[in-house]
């Protein structure tokens, strides 16, 4: 339900010759450790996912908003502050990047059959960074457009987090896939939320094209848990409870401010990541014929941590 209360303004970006205050940065790690797929069905959902990406799907930043139009006197404060947040998450997309280029790296010390899963993999990856590079830039031109802020302004604020490292805590493959599952989920639930209350229309259509290509991310993700699933059942399956267990979103340990900032874009539309727990559980149950008790412990933990789940007795 929305607060109808005015809740605090969302934290100015410190300057750039200040330091930010945060956490100490993350441990970069190295590569992951398997099982891995096997490289060709690594490859099936590789291909699945072009398919799916159809010349006729996709778009540029340049010709299909009509920037023109953009008008953030048509939104609330809330509003703005959303788009703020999120084009702070996106626009940190090459220290997502470098996540998948360090730990699967296309080196001369990887293992064949690693390097063979890697290299497929890097096909999606590839196309993954351009699509949430144009999200970015999408964002970026749209607060500038709309009177939301300078770009001079705007470059200096994403320079202060965009410099931060971003790591993942997890060492097994099949985690960093489960960890954007749901990040991916959450994230086109969010956009659709958004999207459904914004004033004004240009920010609705973009927030729709944002959405539908996080749902395609989504959707080779949960390809590939599927996929492992299958193959290692369950060897793989406490990696899966460890991302459910240790859950954030991008950014919430580094950006100042994230959990008083991501309260007040709840307070604007539904935010809450464990909403994506649910379709993560969906994929489970698919995935796994016998069930062990090792799966019915992981599906039960996970709706355990669903917001809003009635405590175990």
């Amino acid at each position: 339900m929305t607060n109808t209360s005015a809740p605090p303004p969302p934290p100015a970006p410190p300057a750039p010759s200040q330091a930010p205050s945060r956490t100490s940065d993350p441990v970069l790690r190295g590569p992951v450790r398997g099982p891995f797929l096997p490289p060709g069905d690594m490859e099936q959902a590789v291909t699945a996912y072009h398919l799916a990406t159809s010349p006729a799907r996709r778009w540029d930043v340049e010709s299909a908003v009509n920037w023109s139009a953009a008008d953030a006197d048509r939104l609330t404060d809330g509003q703005r502050s959303a788009v703020r947040f999120v084009t702070l998450i996106e626009d940190h997309l090459p220290g997502y990047f470098a996540v998948y280029t360090r730990r699967f790296p296309l080196t001369a010390d990887v293992d064949l059959a690693d390097f063979a899963h890697h290299r497929e993999l890097y096909h999606f990856t590839v196309r993954w960074a351009v699509e949430e590079d144009s999200h970015a830039r999408a964002l970026f031109r749209y607060q500038t457009e709309s009177g939301i802020v300078d770009a001079d302004t705007l470059r200096r604020e994403l320079a202060v987090e965009g410099r931060k490292p971003f790591e993942l805590p997890h060492d097994d493959a099949v985690a960093l896939f489960a960890y954007a599952l749901v990040q991916e989920k959450a994230t086109q639930i969010y956009y659709q939320q958004l999207r459904a209350v914004v004033g004004d229309p240009v920010l609705a259509e973009l927030l729709g094209r944002l959405s539908r290509d996080e749902a395609r991310h989504f959707t080779f993700m949960a390809d590939v848990v599927e996929r492992y699933l299958r193959t290692h059942g369950d060897a793989v399956v406490e990696p899966i409870r460890d991302v459910i267990a240790r859950f954030r979103m991008p950014l919430a340990d580094t950006m100042r401010g994230y959990w008083r900032w991501a309260l007040r874009i709840a307070d604007t539309a539904r935010y809450d990541h464990t909403d994506a727990y649910d379709h993560l559980i969906r994929i489970v149950n698919r995935a796994v014929d016998a069930r062990t008790d090792r799966v019915e412990e992981l599906t039960r933990f996970i709706a355990e941590c669903r917001s809003g789940a009635a405590a175990p007795a």
